[in-house]
């Protein structure tokens, strides 16, 4: 029997904050569904929404300048339980006839909150070693100093008397602090608490349970037509493959354009997993030598980009008129893409991008599409992909970029330097993966850098080009830190690179962080 999934949701109306993204991670992992809006979202749009909570969250913002960000006043009366997190909770006080002010000095980092009152999303949490003390995280500079009418102080700290308040009659609260970071020990419990006790709502958001919503809603788009997929190897539209080939069997063509800028053996290790074990229709399209081709004389990386993308999208339109009159596209966007879309429409956001995968399809396809990932984040892609039998060390593979190897060749991308990479490439994640590394970093890989280098090969002087190991431990890719493994790890795989990858005399690794280095070079 088909679960309605989103029967129960809420709703987090975004401030501009750099956590929005993972309060609604959180709330998704306690198994409830919800759903990322602007702060200033049409007030019609999130009644029809009918949501069972409403988060406001943080922001850079502060309430106390002229015509900075306000909830929609009709939010008060919707009601529903409602939660305020850091700049939520400012401008709920200040909407609801509380007072805020700017704070003396920015409080930023870990504090100890102690529960002053009653209240259902704090009762009977404690600290470390049972301590009444709750471990948060603050990042704010205004303050709540009188709380709004019907409104308890429900919590505080030794410099700031309000850090927590609720309305209990009508199931409205707000902290100062943020709930959704690991540095708040007890973070998800208290939104567990908001979600599924206060707000109600079943904890119905699971992998079998988007798995058959997804499955039921393709079946009904699509009906008996045929999809065209886009394969490449990567951990989005490997999901997609695996979910529409348990909706719609036969009905699914992948075409795999194999640019040769793909890891060492990808291509082979993808026709094996989908086409040999799995069964897929794919049909492979061995066109390194045109990429290659293209990319001769190009070494700006913006050029390359534009011309492996444009590249990209020309051969796969070439295979596609060769299957008929297709209709369906199937694509591997997820929510992260149309969140940051709907950014740079609006121009809300602080941090936008643009992103490929939205926005529609050339005229000339005449085709429509199929997001069956739409919805979800990157971890639940993830998770979705092992359930539906994709093996764990691909699903969990590190990031990879689009343009693949044609933005780790720097400057001009030529065959030799390809395979050099690859194979350089490749010693380094087999050797991660050995010695348990692989899972502590959060991305890692290897440059072929368009120097050279003396060294000495057996008793030959040579002058042969340099490798650069990067490896990095990020929860956002936001910012990162270059990972410290350990010096002894380095010295075996740069001695393996230089004595089993002919061309290369000199192996270096990257200690930037980011900012200012970007992860990829280019």
């Amino acid at each position: 029997m088909n679960v309605n999934i989103h029967k129960d949701r809420i709703l987090i109306l975004d401030f501009g904050s750099q956590y929005t993204q993972l309060i609604a991670r959180r709330i998704r992992e306690i198994g409830v569904y919800c759903e990322i809006w602007a702060w200033d979202h049409d007030p019609s749009e999130i009644a029809a929404f009918a949501p069972r909570g409403i988060i406001l969250s943080g922001g850079p913002e502060s309430v106390t300048v002229d015509d900075s960000p306000r909830a929609p006043q009709a939010v008060f009366g919707q009601r529903v339980p409602i939660l305020g997190i850091c700049y939520g909770m400012q401008t709920m006080s200040a909407q609801l006839g509380g007072q805020v002010e700017p704070g003396a000095e920015r409080e930023f980092g870990y504090a100890q909150v102690l529960p002053t009152a009653a209240c259902a999303l704090l009762d009977g949490l404690t600290g470390d070693n049972e301590q009444p003390a709750l471990d948060v995280w603050m990042s704010h500079g205004d303050r709540v100093v009188a709380v709004p009418p019907g409104f308890a102080v429900v919590a505080a700290t030794q410099t700031v008397p309000i850090v927590a308040m609720a309305d209990e009659s009508r199931r409205y609260y707000g902290v100062q602090f943020h709930p959704e970071v690991t540095h708040t020990r007890q973070g998800e419990e208290m939104l567990r608490r908001f979600v599924v006790e206060i707000s109600g709502c079943e904890t119905l958001w699971t992998a079998a349970h988007i798995i058959d919503d997804g499955i039921a809603r393709v079946r009904a788009q699509v009906g008996s037509d045929t999809v065209l997929l886009g394969l490449s190897g990567g951990v989005d539209s490997s999901v997609v493959a695996a979910l529409l080939h348990r909706a719609i069997g036969k009905q699914l063509l992948c075409i795999f354009v194999d640019t040769g800028l793909l890891r060492y053996q990808e291509g082979d290790q993808v026709m094996a997993l989908f086409a040999e074990h799995m069964h897929l229709n794919v049909v492979r399209v061995n066109a390194r030598e045109r990429f290659l081709a293209a990319l001769a004389g190009v070494d700006d990386p913006e050029a390359k980009r534009k011309v492996i993308g444009g590249l990209f999208i020309e051969v796969f339109e070439e295979e596609a008129t060769r299957h008929g009159d297709v209709h369906w596209l199937a694509q591997g966007t997820i929510y992260p893409d149309v969140i940051e879309s709907a950014g740079s429409k609006t121009g809300k956001a602080h941090v936008i991008k643009s992103h490929h995968n939205v926005g529609g399809l050339p005229e000339r396809m005449r085709m429509r599409l199929v997001e069956p990932l739409r919805e979800l984040f990157k971890d639940e892609v993830r998770r979705l992909g092992v359930a539906l039998g994709l093996p764990r060390a691909m699903v969990y593979r590190h990031p990879f970029p689009g343009p693949g190897l044609g933005v780790r060749v720097l400057g001009e991308v030529t065959a030799a330097a390809v395979d050099v990479l690859q194979r350089a490439d490749h010693i380094f994640i087999e050797e991660l993966r050995k010695a348990d590394l692989y899972d502590r970093v959060s991305q890692a890989f290897a440059v072929f850098l368009p120097v050279r280098s003396v060294g000495v090969v057996g008793d030959a002087r040579a002058y042969e080009p340099v490798i650069a190991l990067r490896a990095v431990e990020t929860i956002d890719f936001m910012t990162a830190h270059w990972a410290h493994l350990p010096y002894e790890f380095l010295g075996h795989v740069a001695n393996r690179i230089v004595n089993e990858v002919r061309g290369v005399s000199r192996v270096v690794y990257d200690i930037s962080g980011k900012p200012p280095a970007t992860i990829e070079w280019e």
